[in-house]
């Protein structure tokens, strides 16, 4: 098992991480999860900069959204291109703390 904070590996039956001391969810991830956790950063600038066609949603799993994102910049002639580079920014301050797969993203 990994911490899902600090991505250390952890006993099965710890209730805490030696290593940052956060409590271990009962479901913590498994191996393969832990390799396949989305970077903060990278979904952040992703929105940011490539926000208006959804690139950062794409990234991070939601399909749907991504898509919907292109649609209203394309109806909205550029203007909705700043729901993504708002979602952008509160990726980089944390506000999303999960992929589509439930996966915790990674700083």
């Amino acid at each position: 098992m990994y911490c899902s904070k600090c991505g250390k590996q952890v006993a099965e039956n710890a209730s805490f991480c030696p290593a940052c001391g956060s409590q271990i969810r009962q479901s913590s991830l498994t191996a393969e999860e832990y390799y396949e956790r989305k970077s903060r950063i990278a979904a952040g600038l992703l929105g940011i900069f490539l926000g208006s066609i959804g690139v950062h949603r794409f990234y991070l799993g939601y399909v749907g959204i991504g898509i919907a994102q292109i649609i209203v910049t394309i109806v909205t002639l550029g203007i909705g291109s700043i729901w993504g580079f708002i979602e952008g920014i509160l990726i980089l301050t944390g506000s999303f703390q999960y992929d589509a797969k439930g996966i915790p993203l990674r700083d």
